[in-house]
Order: structure tokens, then sequence, then C-alpha cells
């Protein structure tokens, strides 16, 4: 039995893929895997994910360095969402800030919590 197996891909075959901070817990992104990417990160040992709008396969931190080394994989309850528990090197978000999480509510606008990093 593959890994895999367990894995309820949606309908584009495609998973939505969280990835946190293993030191802090912090959510940094969430991107999505389809089979391909699942077996690359487990053969590789770093993130890999499905762009959507270019559809095609990437190894984060491809072109800017910013790899995502896995420490944990986690699967939730239903099978159809998947945590890795990552060592991030520099800024997850290609706003080059720490995490994509970067804007809260407040009142009835969205204000900016993080700057990029330097």
């Amino acid at each position: 039995m593959s890994l895999l197996d367990d894995i309820t891909f949606g309908a584009h075959g495609l998973l939505p893929a969280i990835a946190q901070d293993a030191g802090t817990g912090r959510v940094l992104m969430l991107a999505w895997m389809n089979a391909e990417a699942v077996r690359q990160t487990i053969d590789s040992g770093y993130a890999h994910y499905y762009s959507r709008s270019r559809k095609q396969q990437w190894k984060k931190g491809e072109s800017s360095g910013h790899v995502q080394k896995i420490v944990a994989m986690c699967l939730d309850c239903d099978g159809d969402t998947i945590l890795l528990k990552v060592e991030q090197t520099g800024p997850a978000c290609h706003t080059n800030r720490e995490s994509c999480f970067y804007r809260q509510r407040q009142d009835d606008d969205w204000k900016i919590i993080e700057e990029p990093l330097k």
C-alpha cells in the first residue's frame, strides 16, 4: 500500500497543503499539491507544489532559494488536507514576508501587520 492511497485528492487532482514553521508553529502559507508533488516532496525532503495558475510542478524556493525542508508531513482526519512542518529558509511569501498571512481584519478593513523582510 502506498502513502498516496490514504490521500483524497479533490476534483482537479489537488489537495490543500499548509506549510507551518516547525520551530514556531506559525502558519507560513497554503499551496496545492497533486500526487506528483507529494511524491517529489517525500523523495527529496523538500516541499514541492502544483501551481494552478502556471499548471506545473514547482519546488518551493527553486528560483528564490527560500526552500522548505520537511520536518514532518501530517494528513488530516479526512485525508484531504496535508500539513507540512518545515524549516523555512528566508521568507515564505512571494511578497518577501515571513508568512503569506500578513493582513489581519481590523474593523472593516485588512491591516498589514507584518512588513517585508529586509
